[in-house]
């Protein structure tokens, strides 16, 4: 009885020993497939999981190492916009773990080095310089708000014959030219700063002075 349970046990063992490889495939498969299906979604993290997943089964198999090292770029590159640059090094790192010949990862990574060291010269020139592009930024949002004003007023003209909605146009309309004009000589001076440090004196061809590097009224 004793002998029978033994041999029980080993067929169990060999058995078990003999699918490893093929439920090894079908991780692989899934993990490979359910990457593909994330990014396709354009989630980007959970596809570089998905392939991590997979290369931890299987760390040479072919779909899975290309897969990561796509989703990897991807990442940094979506890192790298959002300014977060250790992270963005980081996926390149592990990308070219994969492929330390991908030329998509050299040439990330040479922008992103080349984007710390203008960082570097920006905030030596200009310590505040995120400050105040936001602020730069927000200005120019209203002027997107300025120009739906004047459309609106176009628009309901077109069913009210009211010519005070044009009147009302017009007048918008020469607001939102001084807010360009203005907008436009404190981004030069944006510019001059961040470049050199040193306020350069604005010859514009507007009437309207340079405008200083704080919040707009």
């Amino acid at each position: 009885m004793c002998i029978s349970k033994y041999a029980a046990l080993g067929a169990l063992v060999l058995f078990l020993g003999g699918c490893a490889g093929p439920i090894e495939h079908w991780i692989v498969d899934t993990r490979v497939h359910q990457g593909e299906t994330a990014l396709a979604r354009g989630n980007v993290r959970d596809a570089v999981l998905a392939y991590s997943l997979a290369l931890r089964v299987d760390p040479n198999d072919p779909r899975a190492r290309a897969g990561f090292v796509e989703t990897s770029a991807a990442l940094a590159q979506d890192d790298y916009s959002k300014g977060d640059f250790d992270d963005a090094l980081a996926a390149i790192a592990s990308g070219l773990k994969y492929d330390p010949s991908s030329v998509r990862l050299a040439a990330l990574r040479g922008q992103l080095e080349d984007a710390k060291l203008k960082r570097e010269i920006v905030i030596s020139n200009y310590p505040t310089y995120k400050d105040a592009g936001i602020q730069i930024q927000h200005a120019y949002r209203q002027l997107d708000a300025s120009d739906k004003s004047i459309l609106a007023a176009l628009k309901r003209f077109s069913y009210t014959y009211d010519t005070d909605e044009l009147t009302a146009a017009i007048k918008d309309s020469y607001d939102l030219e001084l807010d360009v004009a203005r907008l436009t000589n404190r981004l030069i001076t944006y510019r001059q700063v961040v470049s050199s440090g040193v306020p350069e004196t604005t010859h514009s061809t507007s009437n309207v002075n340079a405008a200083s590097l704080l919040p707009l009224p």
